[in-house]
């Protein structure tokens, strides 16, 4: 009786208070939201310093990949001020009166909503950020005939350089989580600006504007770049295309902005320290067929345990431990493949770089296309299809991410020469292939690891459809192999296990390579020596010795 009265008699604000805490509870605890609310409040520019990415960083493109407009700097410099004024208001709240506004400002950009309203947040941020940087952006925010933020929708136009300045601002979001800060050698040390490599996202730009019609998925592909403008793309087509095949922006909002406050609500002067030189020591992105750019654009499209994975790869890199097998190093050919892969039994992800038939001058030219591989369980040597889950994607010069369709099982196929030759009236294709079915697979590499075979995705029920390569027809297309790469995903518990598995069959091998002669009994009792003796005189008395 006691608790139903109070809970009828508590007033509507601690109402709306208990109901806005059990909301922001479940994106971050309450404890940090009370710390950050506590530091972020002392006056009105210390929300938007909250909300910035982490100072002494000087962004830039890796190699030859197209610059960052001059004002990309002045954008991500008002990303905390835009952050502030869109969710949380311009003023700082009267003393005692603000932690439901915060609670409210918190929940309207991190509580738990549609992928669509969540991009559609984010491209509000990025609107308002550039309309306070002066920095050129077709985006625009009309509110609804209520005012309300909820009513409002976002329309507009974005160009291919707005769209490159968007994703840039997304990884930079992404990557402040990651930047941890510099230790400074001493008070009257003064922090250098860390050079920070952005990733390139050239195949990601031209996705939206392939998925949009923008540009034509033709010829014209190859050396595409984003400087050279064009057609834009609307805001409503670009939403269809993020997604469809970079779901992960949708959350990028929300995870800056709990990052931030749990940076804040830890150390309230990380604000002021330079940010780590871990992504700025030498530029070694592409060194490797899974670059910054390709490994972020895979996390965008993924939805489970392995988008973290990714998510860091883009930033720091990939471990050089988790690389399996790389044709340049190891050689090609599948027997070398299968000594890197053997034993490991846990996410795989294959890249493949090729050229297409057609003269050495595409390979000479640059008309180099990149597709991958994605498996959750590893290889077998079978001569049917196997696997529970995986993907196909087309890396480069365009990304696109071909998840399971489920309409069949056909993932994997992987078969070696059997160790015990039988005679095969029809025997299996031996190679790896993806997709399809046996004899028609969507991807096959033969044993040599020299020629791939890249089918239309008409003779494939597993995966879903969509080109895999740049003017891809119906008929089967037959490329060279360049390289090949081949990245575990399990983490250090899935390599030891490996390390076990190959520790056991070398113990194996050495056993059956040696002979005991213990074993064996004397020479002069043995039924050789008797027979050879017979042969060498048969006509000679033999005596047992007593």
């Amino acid at each position: 009786m006691g608790a139903a009265s109070s809970t009828a008699t508590a007033s509507p604000e601690a109402h709306e208070r208990r109901e806005q805490e059990t909301l922001a509870s479940a994106a971050l605890a309450l404890p940090l939201l009370r710390a950050a609310f506590t530091r972020s409040s002392a006056d009105a520019s210390a929300l938007p310093d909250a909300l910035a990415p982490p100072r002494g960083a000087s962004f830039r493109a890796p190699g030859s990949s197209p610059l960052p407009p001059p004002h990309f700097h002045d954008l991500l410099a008002r990303l905390g001020k835009a952050v502030a004024s869109v969710f949380f208001g311009d003023g700082p709240a009267p003393r005692g009166a603000g932690w439901v506004p915060f609670l409210k400002g918190f929940n309207r950009c991190c509580a738990r909503v549609s992928a669509s309203r969540s991009l559609a947040l984010l491209l509000r941020v990025f609107a308002a950020a550039c309309a306070d940087a002066g920095a050129p952006c077709g985006v625009q925010f009309h509110p609804g005939e209520g005012g309300g933020d909820e009513e409002g929708k976002v329309v507009g136009e974005l160009a291919p350089e707005e769209i490159a300045v968007f994703l840039w601002m997304c990884w930079v979001m992404a990557w402040s989580g990651s930047a941890a800060p510099k230790a400074s050698g001493g008070e009257g040390e003064k922090s250098e600006h860390a050079a920070v490599l952005l990733p390139d996202v050239t195949h990601l730009v031209l996705s939206a504007l392939v998925s949009a019609g923008a540009v034509a998925d033709d010829e014209g592909i190859w050396g595409w770049e984003v400087s050279s403008g064009g057609k834009g793309v609307k805001v409503q087509e670009f939403t269809s295309w993020a997604l469809s095949m970079a779901s992960g922006l949708g959350n990028c909002l929300s995870r800056y902005v709990q990052e931030r406050f749990r940076s804040l609500a830890a150390d309230p002067t990380e604000q002021e320290n330079s940010v780590s030189t871990v992504n700025a020591t030498f530029d070694t992105s592409d060194v490797y067929l899974l670059t910054r750019g390709r490994a972020w654009a895979i996390a965008l499209s993924l939805r489970n345990k392995l988008t973290e994975k990714f998510l860091s790869a883009s930033v720091v890199g990939m471990d050089t431990e988790d690389l399996l097998y790389r044709s340049s190093v190891h050689g090609k050919g599948l027997s070398r493949f299968w000594s890197g892969v053997e034993g490991y039994k846990g996410p795989i992800l294959i890249l493949l770089s090729a050229f297409s038939k057609g003269g050495v001058e595409n390979a000479v030219s640059g008309r180099r296309w990149v597709i991958g591989v994605l498996t959750e369980d590893g290889f077998e040597s079978k001569d049917t299809f196997y696997g529970s889950s995986g993907s196909l994607c087309a890396a480069h010069p365009i990304f696109r991410m071909l998840h399971p369709s489920g309409k069949e099982k056909n993932l994997v196929y992987s078969h070696l020469h059997p160790q015990i030759r039988v005679y095969e009236a029809n025997p299996k294709p031996v190679g790896l292939a993806f997709g399809g079915t046996v004899g028609n697979e969507r991807i096959f590499l033969d044993e040599d690891f020299s020629k791939v075979v890249v089918r239309h995705h008409a003779v494939d029920k597993t995966y879903q459809h969509g080109s895999l390569i740049p003017n891809q027809g119906y008929l089967p297309v037959e490329a060279s192999v360049l390289d090949v790469e081949v990245w575990g995903l399990g983490g250090e518990a899935t390599r030891r296990q490996q390390d076990m598995y190959k520790n056991r069959e070398n113990i194996f091998s050495e056993q059956r390579r040696k002979i005991d002669l213990k074993t064996f009994a004397n020479w002069e009792d043995s039924p050789e020596k008797m027979m050879m003796d017979m042969m060498s005189d048969p006509n000679a008395v033999r005596r047992e010795d007593r």
